[in-house]
C-alpha cells in the first residue's frame, strides 16, 4: 500500500531542496527553459526506441523489413518511428540553443558545468549517428562506411582500427550488432551524465543574464520557473507531435527508404542536417587527416572557451561587438549546414573553407575583443 511521505522524510527533502525551494536568480528568462526540455527530449527518445527495439532485427538481411514492419504492420509503430526520428531533430535544435545560450551569457565560468555538458553534446552526435545507421538504408550504409574510414587516418593503427570497428574487413554484420548494441547503451550513459551535470550546475547556481553575482536577488524554483518548464513542454511537445503526425518524414533523406546496396554508391552523402556543420568542416580541409582533425577540434574546441575567456563581465551581453561576433558566428553555423549538404564542387568548396575558418576564428577573436573593450571602458572612467 502506497504510503505518503512524512514531514523529515529524507526523500522529500531532497525533492524540495532540489526541485522546489531551489534558490535561482530572479532575471533568467525562457533561454534557461532549454536544460528542461532536453531532459524530455532524452526521456521521449530513450522510451520511444525501448519499444522500437521490439520489433527491431540486427540483421544485414532484416533490419530494413523489419522497419518496414513497424511502419506498415506493428500497432501505432509508425508513431513511434515518427516520434523517435523527429524527436532527434527536437532534441538538437533544444541542445544547439542550450549551448548557444552558454556562450552568450557566459555560462562557462562553472567549468565543472560547462565541461560535463561539452561531453554530454559529443556523446549525443555519437548515439544520433549510431542510430542513424540502424535502418540499413542506402544512406545508412554509405554514411557508416564514409565516417568509420575516417579512422584509417589515424597513424600507425589507422587500419587496425578500422577493421576492429567494423568487425571485418568492411561495414557489415558485426558493424551493425555493435552500433546497435552502443546505441541502446549510450543514452542511459548520457542520462547518468545528466545527473552529474545538474550536480555541478545546484553547486555553483544558475547564472543570470546581467552578468552579476548569483548569491543575491534570488526566488524558489516552484512555482516561478516549473510553470515556465511546463510552458515549455507544451510547445516542444506541440511542436513534435505536428511535425511527427503532418511531416514525419520531411528531414529524412530519399535515398534511405532504399535498402542498403554495397555496389551503388549514391551521388551524393551526406548526414542528418545536425551533422551537416562538421561534414562542412571535415570536407574543407583537403587533406584526409587534416579533415579528421579539424572534424574533432570542432568539437573538443568548446573545452577550452572557458580558459579564453579574458573579459571582466561575465558572457557577451554587455560587450557590443561580442554580441556582433557571436550573431556573425550563428549565422555562420547556419551557412555551414547549408554547404555540407551541397555537392563538392566549387564554389561550395571555397566557401566552406572560408566558413570553417571563421568558425575557429570566433573563439579566438571573442577574448580579444572582450579585452579591447575592457581596455576602452578602462580609459574613459
Amino acid at each position: 500500500m502506497f504510503k505518503p511521505f512524512r514531514k523529515n522524510d529524507p526523500a522529500l527533502n531532497l525533492l524540495n531542496k532540489v526541485m522546489v525551494d531551489l534558490p535561482s536568480p530572479s532575471s533568467i528568462s525562457l533561454w534557461w527553459n532549454l536544460g528542461s526540455l532536453l531532459g524530455l527530449c532524452l526521456a521521449i527518445q530513450i522510451a520511444s526506441g525501448i519499444f522500437l527495439s521490439f520489433h527491431y532485427c540486427v540483421s544485414v538481411d532484416q533490419s530494413f523489413d523489419s522497419v518496414v514492419h513497424i511502419v506498415q504492420e506493428a500497432m501505432w509503430g509508425w508513431t513511434l518511428r515518427a516520434l523517435h526520428v523527429n524527436g532527434g531533430t527536437c532534441f538538437f535544435v533544444c541542445l544547439y540553443i542550450h549551448m548557444g545560450r552558454g556562450l552568450y551569457y557566459g555560462n562557462y565560468a562553472n567549468f565543472h558545468t560547462w565541461a560535463s555538458g561539452v561531453v554530454l553534446f559529443i556523446l549525443t552526435m555519437a548515439t544520433a549517428f549510431l542510430g542513424y545507421i540502424l535502418p540499413w538504408g542506402q544512406m545508412s550504409f554509405w554514411g557508416a562506411t564514409v565516417i568509420t574510414s575516417l579512422f584509417s587516418a589515424v597513424p600507425y593503427i589507422g587500419s587496425e582500427l578500422v577493421e576492429w570497428l567494423w568487425g571485418g574487413f568492411s561495414v557489415g554484420g558485426p558493424t551493425l550488432v555493435r552500433f546497435y548494441s552502443l546505441h541502446f547503451i549510450v543514452p542511459f550513459i548520457i542520462a547518468g551524465l545528466t545527473m552529474i551535470h545538474l550536480l555541478y550546475l545546484h553547486q555553483g547556481g544558475s547564472k543570470n543574464p546581467l552578468g552579476l553575482s548569483s548569491d543575491v536577488d534570488k526566488i524558489p524554483f516552484h512555482p516561478y520557473y516549473s510553470v515556465k518548464d511546463i510552458l515549455g513542454f507544451v510547445f516542444v511537445l506541440f511542436f513534435l507531435i505536428y511535425l511527427s503526425f503532418f511531416y514525419p518524414y520531411m528531414l529524412c533523406e530519399a535515398d534511405n527508404f532504399l535498402d542498403a546496396n554495397p555496389l551503388v554508391t549514391p551521388t551524393h552523402i551526406q548526414p542528418e542536417w545536425y551533422f551537416l556543420f562538421v561534414y562542412a568542416i571535415l570536407r574543407a580541409v583537403p587533406n584526409k587527416l587534416g579533415g579528421v582533425v579539424a572534424l574533432v577540434s570542432s568539437l573538443l574546441i568548446f573545452f577550452l572557451v572557458p580558459y579564453l575567456h579574458l573579459g571582466k563581465f561575465q558572457g557577451m551581453s554587455l560587450y557590443p561587438l561580442s554580441q556582433l561576433l557571436f550573431w556573425s558566428f550563428v549565422g555562420n553555423f547556419f551557412l555551414l549546414t547549408w554547404i555540407g549538404a551541397r555537392p563538392v564542387e566549387d564554389p561550395y568548396i571555397f566557401l566552406g573553407q572560408v566558413f570553417s575558418l571563421y568558425y575557429f576564428m570566433f573563439f579566438f577573436l571573442n577574448p580579444i575583443f572582450q579585452k579591447v573593450s575592457d581596455l576602452t571602458y578602462q580609459k574613459s572612467v
